[in-house]
């Protein structure tokens, strides 16, 4: 089979343009989606992270609607809201500022759907959002947990609920963790749930991955690049999604403070080059998690 090329469901911005940036401007927005189509991804899905709602109110319609100007809706279907409803434990909200994280409300969740203009597509939230979650579904928005803890029995209920995913699995939590009771056993054996791995070889060791794809099997994973705004800079210090952020030469991108990582530097395609040759998944395997699973998951069929 041949394909266009490849599905990304997070991107949180590109060559120095930060979908979370209140000084973003429908010019940025779309050098920043120019960048990302033409590096090997044929649809993406913008992702804003948990923001303050002040922020929201400016940047949402001001994606959907330039989206919708320039007639990039195949390419661009919706966006991701990666939180507010997320947790606010050290760790688990990793690159994001926990002051704006929100309790998960009917109105507040309304609120944002209306600024997307209808083109919300997918949101992250906590497993503890379980009872916003049949709400959210009935929006036609698809559901993902992250950025949590999240007992077994939370998972299931939120499973029940309507989630879907889970996001970038691996990442988002604590560097330290329980040996065996944590988030990341329960979300692989949740089976419920399809596990969105960045594939970066920052986030995830190889070791990992290759745990990952046996535990859950190509028609439950999706790649996701997790591309920052950093992605198609050169190395330096830089601002990112609110951090201050070291990019190495080789790649990785980190807050040195709080020792987590920033979002990827790199475009789906590295994401899936690098995966292609840990030799773990057939051609036709690679093209189901990125392509044909992160275009089923949001209810688009090609």
């Amino acid at each position: 089979m041949t394909i266009p090329g490849w599905v990304d469901l997070q991107v949180n911005g590109q060559i120095g343009v930060d979908f979370s940036s209140a000084t973003l401007t429908a010019d940025d927005f779309m050098r920043a989606a120019e960048a990302v189509l033409n590096s090997g991804t044929t649809v993406f899905l913008p992702t804003v992270i948990t923001s303050s709602m002040e922020l929201y109110r400016r940047n949402l319609p001001l994606i959907a609607e330039t989206i919708e100007k320039h007639g990039l809706t195949g390419q661009i279907p919706g966006i991701h809201l990666e939180g507010p409803f997320l947790n606010q434990a050290p760790g688990y909200s990793g690159c994001h500022n926990p002051e704006w994280m929100l309790p998960p409300e009917n109105g507040k969740f309304d609120e944002l759907f209306d600024l997307c203009r209808g083109r919300l597509k997918l949101i992250t939230v906590a497993a503890s959002a379980r009872k916003l979650i049949p709400y959210i579904k009935s929006r036609g928005v698809t559901v993902s947990i992250g950025h949590c803890p999240a007992e077994p029995e939370e998972l299931a209920h939120a499973a029940e609920a309507g989630a879907e995913l889970f996001t970038h699995l691996g990442n988002g939590v604590p560097n330290q963790l329980p040996r065996h009771k944590n988030v990341i056993f329960n979300a692989l054996a949740e089976d419920r749930l399809k596990a969105m791995i960045i594939t970066d070889g920052f986030h995830l060791p190889p070791e990992v991955i290759k745990c990952f794809i046996r535990c859950k099997g190509a028609d439950n994973i999706i790649v996701i690049s997790d591309g920052s705004p950093a992605a198609g800079l050169p190395p330096g210090r830089y601002n990112v999604l609110g951090n201050d952020a070291i990019l190495e030469p080789e790649g990785k991108l980190y807050n040195p403070v709080k020792q987590c990582l920033v979002g990827s530097a790199f475009t789906m395609k590295r994401c899936m080059d690098y995966l292609r040759d840990l030799e773990l998944l057939t051609e036709d395997e690679l093209i189901t998690v990125g392509y044909r699973n992160p275009l089923a998951v949001i209810g688009i069929k090609k």
